[in-house]
């Protein structure tokens, strides 16, 4: 198997990660529509910062993403700014958000990816069961 690493100036890097954010109290919020302006809303956060989602999907109340990323940016700055463009364009775009207006939980799971090969997890991503 061959991996495509990310060259940069002073690295040679292959950092990818699981990651699962979850909405407030795990409330039922998303359907497919909103689905999809959450997946836009990362990936064009992705663009802006340099990072790549390789994979995302979700159900009503938790999103998955596989992201590669370069060694300059922690996973916490990644996931601050996923869900706090997805929520503010959630919320712009007339959705409804509860809690006085937190789409997401505070918390969440990254998990480095490499013990399994990249195409199960991507099926796994992509089976998760979409709101109607």
């Amino acid at each position: 198997m061959t991996s495509q690493f990310r060259k940069e100036r002073h690295s040679v890097t292959d950092l990818k990660m699981h990651l699962v954010c979850v909405t407030k109290y795990r409330r039922s919020v998303f359907t497919s529509e909103s689905l999809g302006l959450i997946e836009k809303s990362f990936r064009e956060v992705a663009q802006k910062m340099d990072f790549v989602v390789l994979e995302f999907n979700g159900e009503s109340n938790h999103v998955h993403a596989l992201i590669e990323y370069p060694p300059k940016l922690s996973v916490s700055q990644i996931v601050n700014a996923l869900k706090g463009v997805s929520s503010r364009r959630y919320g712009q775009a007339g959705y409804k958000k509860l809690h006085k207006e937190a789409l997401w939980s505070p918390s969440y799971f990254a998990v480095s990816v490499g013990g399994a090969p990249i195409e199960v997890l991507k099926r796994y991503i992509r089976n998760q069961e979409k709101p109607s």
